[in-house]
């Protein structure tokens, strides 16, 4: 009897063990720029309870940011023909590539020029509304979008069918000439006429009209393609200040509204910050305007905006944040950016340089300054870089196309893939912390996304050219890792109550923070940037310190004290306290550190300043990247 009670016992606990959920487990794709590895599907890793002493990456899925309309790239015109001149098969195999959310990278944002641009396959640039010289179409009679529908519209039906939650942006690279100043597509500026301004606003509506009519709604419209870009290479362009811009807005907002369309404006689309080149060319005794886009947003056409977008080609993508703390109201998209190359550099070089600077700068670096979108310029071209008339000869697309029919892969298609395929659509950007700057300092670079369907994905870019590890920590759980030296790579993994937190950090807006020896600004351990921090800048000795005042009486239950990337920076020894006026200290814990991140548990402490010691010695400095409460 006791026997079989032992045997039933034993099978109920197995059948319960075999009900229980395994640890939670972390899906894992690699891109290195050797190419040894092209989203290369690993084997995944498992998240286990407690901290590491590695630099950790820590996700907080309850701070949330801006949500996502998709990744990609222009299907221009010389992409098109590249894609359309393809075999039927190869053409197939090539759409899915970039489409499907499976078998491809799932390509969710496309950027179509509104006519003609720099990359077109045509012998001569056009406009949709083309008339000869000295003569003008205000009824906008020549209007059609024929040419489209020999290969750009057919492809661009066949990526909504292979992604249905594409989203599509329209952006002419100039007005038709009889609009213009020089009469050419080429330069010059819209004719200072409000019939010029609303003829200009109708042919715009025309082309949302006729193209959702043709099965591909524009969801976003730009007026300009870089408006302050006055001589352009040989290709359309129009210098359009933004007095022009605004002229046109306040006309084009109520057509599409009375239109029924719902497709919304974006301003500027331009670089992040006013090219040299730019200033140099604006008319003497004129204004450079390099605050367009915050004057756009100031304006009473504002109402019409639906937010800004960016390109690359000037300054960096910290511009987008600055934009977003003026206007947080107003969205930030990033929709131009080209690989290109030296005149002598190797296909091994141009792979290394582009996948490096694309992930650090826009794979990581846009959405992490508010991007709601991350889109590269041509999605094919032609092993030579064409065709193109005028503009780029250098420039690289998310796939190439050989003159044997072959397809291959360039960097943009992983810089891209690592974000498309694992970041649906209405995706909301988390909190991470993030130790690597889009200048580049060889230190990890991270951003993090939930999903509609709960599951989250987090992109990491190890910034140095040897080998990194770290953990990743969420919710109590870790998992550690290492990645080759400029690798990028996407973690997966879904939905888990055992990778929820209840704690909320706790914001630290107004405290100010001293430190003894001086350092580094000691501000910068408050900042939330771990690629910033406050350091002893000397050996670590007993007595050092760094003093806060969080500004008033603060109640949390848990204090981080993280040393970033700056690897053995962390303090051996250490002590906590807390006072009322900055002066007396009651000690709440002391102890050993062990790496880059130390937890202290300190449950239900109310204070208004706190002060962390150093009790130990070492010849390294002591860095302090981020000082974080929880509650």
């Amino acid at each position: 009897m006791a026997l079989s009670l032992l045997g039933s016992t034993t099978a109920v606990q197995a059948a319960a063990a075999a009900r229980r959920p395994g640890p939670a487990l972390a899906e894992v794709w690699v891109t290195t720029p050797d190419r040894a590895e092209l989203l290369h599907h690993r084997d995944p890793v498992a998240f286990a309870p407690g901290g590491s002493d590695r630099t950790t990456i820590t996700v907080d899925p309850q701070q949330t940011f801006q949500s996502m309309d998709g990744f990609g790239a222009a299907l221009t015109d010389s992409a098109a023909a590249v894609l359309a001149g393809l075999a039927p098969d190869a053409r197939e195999r090539a759409m899915r590539q970039l489409f499907d959310p499976e078998q491809g990278i799932g390509v969710s944002f496309l950027r179509q020029p509104v006519g003609s641009s720099d990359f077109t396959a045509a012998t001569e640039h056009y406009s949709l509304d083309d008339v000869p010289a000295g003569q003008t179409d205000f009824p906008l009679a020549h209007f059609s979008i024929a040419r489209d529908e020999q290969r750009v519209l057919p492809l661009l039906r066949e990526a909504r069918r292979l992604n249905p939650e594409l989203t599509v942006m329209a952006t002419p690279w100039s007005p038709p000439a009889w609009m213009k100043t020089t009469d050419s597509l080429i330069g010059g500026r819209l004719k200072d006429d409000p019939k010029i301004y609303d003829a200009y606003a109708r042919y715009l509506v025309e082309f949302v009209r006729a193209y959702a009519a043709a099965g591909v709604p524009i969801d976003y419209l730009s007026l300009q393609n870089e408006p302050q870009n006055r001589r352009p290479g040989g290709y359309p362009g129009t210098d359009l200040p933004v007095e022009q811009e605004l002229a046109v807005i306040r006309i084009l907002g109520p057509l599409l509204e009375q239109a029924g369309q719902r497709t919304k404006i974006l301003g500027y689309d331009h670089n992040w910050t006013t090219h040299p080149g730019d200033v140099s060319t604006t008319p003497a005794g004129e204004d450079p305007q390099t605050d367009y886009p915050y004057r756009l947003l100031d304006s009473d056409a504002a109402r019409w905006i639906a937010g800004t977008a960016y390109h690359c080609y000037a300054g960096d993508p910290g511009a987008q944040s600055k934009l977003h703390a003026a206007h947080p109201d107003k969205g930030v998209w990033f929709t131009e950016c080209s690989g290109s190359h030296g005149p002598n550099d190797t296909p091994e070089q141009i792979f290394r340089g582009t996948l490096t600077w694309h992930a650090r700068t826009l794979t990581v670096g846009a959405p992490r300054n508010w991007a709601k979108s991350v889109v590269n310029w041509n999605i094919a071209l032609r092993e030579d870089g064409g065709p193109h008339l005028g503009g780029c000869d250098t420039c690289t697309g998310l796939l190439t196309v050989h003159p044997d029919g072959t397809v291959t892969t360039d960097a943009e298609y992983f810089t891209i893939g690592h974000l498309s395929k694992f970041v649906r659509p209405g995706a909301v950007r988390i909190a991470s912390t993030n130790y690597g700057t889009t200048g580049w300092n060889g230190q990890l670079t991270d951003v993090a996304f939930r999903n509609p369907d709960g599951s989250t994905a987090l992109v990491v870019h190890n910034e140095n050219d040897a080998p990194r590890s770290f953990a990743v920590a969420v919710g109590g759980q870790r998992f550690e890792y290492t990645l080759p030296g400029g690798a990028l790579a996407t973690f997966t993994w879904p939905a888990s109550h055992r990778l929820r937190s209840q704690e909320r950090e706790i914001p630290l807006d107004g405290a100010k923070a001293t430190a003894l020896p001086a350092g580094t600004d000691a501000a910068a351990a408050l900042d939330g940037d771990g690629s910033t921090r406050w350091s002893s800048g000397q050996a670590q000795a007993p007595g050092q310190y760094l003093q806060v005042d969080l500004g008033r009486p603060t109640r949390f239950d848990r204090l981080a004290l993280d040393s970033g990337d700056n690897l053995g920076d962390y303090a051996r020894g250490w002590r906590v306290e807390a006072g009322e006026d900055g002066t007396h200290w009651r000690t709440l814990a002391t102890g050993t550190g062990t790496g880059q991140l130390t937890t202290v548990d300190l449950p239900g402490t109310r204070t208004r300043h706190l002060r962390i010691t150093s009790t130990g010695t070492a010849g390294a400095w002591w860095s302090i990247a981020d000082l974080r409460l929880y509650r």
